[in-house]
């Protein structure tokens, strides 16, 4: 059956699940997925008594897991972030489904997440094929002139060459390349999470897999973001560090 989705866009029971009513109990849950993962606890069995204790949904579950972090994860992903102003002149790498993903659902209405570490986050997730929707243009355009702003010398993408439509993304990121003069490649890659790792250049990537070993990377998702109208929704569920 063809993919008949246009928007990347919230789920249709985001509503309830992220109402103004749950963030105390999301929050309360991040700072506690947040304590156990400092304290060594597996991420499934810290997850599982965190939301069971709370009574989270699978979409909640999914939203403190990407929202906590350890204390030592924090530490280390601060230290070795480069902040986007310093990225003029140089050269980045982009985990692409991460950035094209989060820019689309912000576009189409999706919420995004204030996670512990700084960066925003949603909830999408691919299941092994990527699909096109009415927002994918605009976001990569976004992205581009983000970029130009930055003064961002170069950028190599990224994509998971075992995800369908990989390609057809690259052919589309390089036609906009032409188009409007970025200096760009996009290549899908058999392992994106290992080349991210061991890249020499700084890093665009909001997955903790990657950032967690990243030498540098940088979060650029907040400056892409600024200035849609109307502002998407993005969430606070963590606590104050």
């Amino acid at each position: 059956m063809p993919n008949k989705q246009r928007h990347r866009g919230r789920h249709p029971g985001d509503d309830a699940c992220f109402a103004a009513r749950c963030i105390p109990v999301l929050r309360a849950a991040v700072n506690d997925l947040s304590w156990l993962h400092t304290r060594g606890y597996s991420e499934k069995a810290a997850l599982k008594i965190v939301g069971d204790r709370y009574q989270l949904t699978v979409r909640q579950r999914m939203a403190v897991q990407r929202a906590a972090c350890g204390d030592d994860a924090l530490a280390r992903r601060r230290r070795h972030c480069v902040p986007p102003e310093r990225l003029a002149g140089r050269t980045v790498v982009i985990d692409g489904y991460n950035l094209i993903i989060t820019v689309e659902n912000a576009l189409s209405g999706g919420i995004l997440f204030h996670c512990r570490d700084g960066c925003l986050r949603d909830i999408a997730s691919l299941h092994g094929s990527y699909h096109r929707v009415e927002e994918t243009l605009p976001a990569i355009r976004r992205i581009g002139a983000a970029m130009e702003a930055l003064r961002i010398a170069g950028a190599r993408w990224l994509f998971d060459a075992p995800v369908s439509n990989s390609g057809r993304l690259c052919a589309l990121l390089m036609d906009e390349a032409a188009r409007h003069g970025w200096p760009w490649t996009a290549e899908c890659h058999p392992n994106t999470d290992a080349a991210l790792i061991a890249a020499d250049d700084v890093v665009v990537s909001a997955d903790s897999a990657v950032i967690d070993h990243a030498p540098r990377w940088t979060n650029l998702a907040p400056i892409i973001l600024d200035g849609i109208q109307p502002p998407p929704l993005c969430l606070r569920i963590c606590p104050e560090t």
